[in-house]
C-alpha cells in the first residue's frame, strides 16, 4: 500500500505514538495541526470555528480514538447559577431601565438564577461573561465598545432589540415595534391639528433610534407633512431637550409639535414652551417616545409611550432562560407590546 503523504500522513504516525495511552485533547489539536481552544471548540460545536476546520479536527479524534473526559466535560457545563445584564453606557440612570432591570431580575430568580449587573467598561464585561451561563444586552448600541464582546463571549446571548453592528448575531431577541409607536404618536398630533411636527432623536447608533428616524421620514412622505428631526443624546437630559427645542422653536417658529424620544428628556420642551409664551397643549404639543415619572409628573402630563419596561426585562430574561433550558430555538425572535397614553399636553 502507498505512504500516504501530507496530514493523512500525520494523523497516522501521530495515532501509533498515542494509541498506547490515553489519547488527550492536545493531542488531536497537534494531530489537527491547531490550537487546543479550537480543537475543543470544534469538537463541541461551539466558537466561531470554520466548518472545514470543524471536519478536520472531528476526523482526527475519531482516528486517534479520542473520547472526552466525562468529569472535565461535566464541569465544562456546570451552572453558575447567573445570568449577566448588560445595559446602554449611558443610560443607568434612566427610569426605563432601573424598572426593565427590576423586571429581569424578577423573572430570573423564578429559574433560580441571579443576575449581574455589567459594568460598561469592555475588559470588565469580558472578564465577567466567562461566568454566567447567558447574558442579556438591552439597546446595544453600535458604538459600545462592550457588545462585540460580548456577543462572541461563547454563552447564549439575548438582545433586547436587535444590534445592527457586524458582530454574530445573538440566539435570541425581544424587539418592539417602534415604527408602529412612533406613527402612533404622529399620527395623533396630526389629529390634534399639528402641521410642522418635530422629533428630538438620538443619532441611529441603537435599532430604537433607527427605526425613530426612518419611520419620521416615510411618515413625513405617507402624509406630505414635514417632520423636522433633531439630534440629542442617547440619553439627554431635559436640560439638553430645552437647549434643543429653544434652538428648533427659534429657527422654525412654525413648529406646532415637538416629539421627545430619550427617555425623562420631554420636560425639558416643556421649559423652553414655557421661556418663548407657547401654551402647551394648544399652539404646541408635546409628547415623549418613552413614557415615565417626568412625562406622567409634568405640568401638564405629557402625552408618552408606554413601553412597559418591567414586562419587556421580564420578557427578555424569559428568553434567555428558555433558550438555556432547551425550551427555545436558536434566533427565535419575540414581539413585546406597547400603548399610547394621552394626556394633557396633546389634548389641551
Amino acid at each position: 500500500m502507498p505512504e500516504r503523504s501530507g496530514k493523512a500522513a500525520r494523523i497516522r504516525l501521530d495515532f501509533c505514538r498515542v494509541n498506547a495511552r490515553t489519547v488527550t485533547l492536545l493531542d488531536v489539536a497537534r494531530a489537527a495541526g491547531v490550537s487546543k481552544s479550537t480543537a475543543s471548540d470544534a469538537l463541541q460545536g461551539s466558537g466561531r470555528v470554520a466548518g472545514t476546520t470543524r471536519d478536520r479536527v472531528r476526523e482526527v479524534a475519531d482516528r486517534l480514538g479520542y473520547r472526552p473526559n466525562s468529569a472535565a466535560r461535566r464541569l465544562r457545563r456546570a451552572s453558575t447559577g447567573a445570568v449577566g445584564l448588560h445595559l446602554p453606557q449611558t443610560a443607568t440612570r434612566l427610569d426605563y431601565y432601573m424598572n426593565l432591570a427590576f423586571g429581569a431580575v424578577s423573572r430570573a430568580q423564578e429559574e433560580g438564577l441571579d443576575v449581574v449587573l455589567l459594568a460598561p467598561s469592555s475588559g470588565t464585561c469580558g472578564r465577567l461573561a466567562s461566568r454566567v451561563d447567558g447574558l442579556l444586552v438591552i439597546d446595544p448600541e453600535v458604538g459600545d465598545t462592550a457588545v462585540p464582546a460580548l456577543l462572541e463571549s461563547g454563552v447564549p446571548v439575548v438582545t433586547g432589540e436587535r444590534y445592527l453592528g457586524p458582530v454574530p448575531a445573538p440566539v435570541g431577541s425581544v424587539v418592539c415595534d417602534n415604527a408602529a409607536s412612533l406613527n402612533a404618536l404622529l399620527d395623533h398630533v396630526l389629529d390634534r391639528g399639528a402641521r410642522r411636527p418635530a422629533l428630538l432623536a438620538p443619532a441611529d447608533a441603537s435599532a430604537w433610534a433607527a427605526a425613530l428616524r426612518t419611520t419620521a421620514e416615510s411618515w413625513s412622505r405617507a402624509r406630505s407633512a414635514p417632520v423636522t428631526v433633531r439630534t440629542v443624546s442617547f440619553a439627554a437630559t431635559a436640560r439638553e431637550a430645552e437647549e434643543a427645542t429653544l434652538a428648533l422653536l427659534a429657527e422654525d417658529p412654525l413648529t406646532d409639535a415637538v416629539i421627545c424620544a430619550p427617555d425623562g428628556a420631554a420636560p425639558g420642551v416643556l421649559h423652553a414652551a414655557g421661556a418663548l409664551g407657547r401654551v402647551v397643549g394648544t399652539d404646541l404639543l408635546v409628547a415623549s417616545c418613552v413614557d415615565g415619572p417626568a412625562a406622567r409628573g409634568g405640568n401638564p402630563p405629557i402625552t408618552a409611550i408606554d413601553l412597559r419596561p418591567a414586562a419587556y426585562g421580564r420578557a427578555c430574561a424569559e428568553l434567555l432562560c428558555d433558550v438555556l433550558a432547551g425550551r427555545a430555538a436558536p434566533d427565535t425572535v419575540r414581539r413585546h407590546e406597547w400603548g399610547l397614553e394621552t394626556r394633557a399636553s396633546t389634548l389641551g
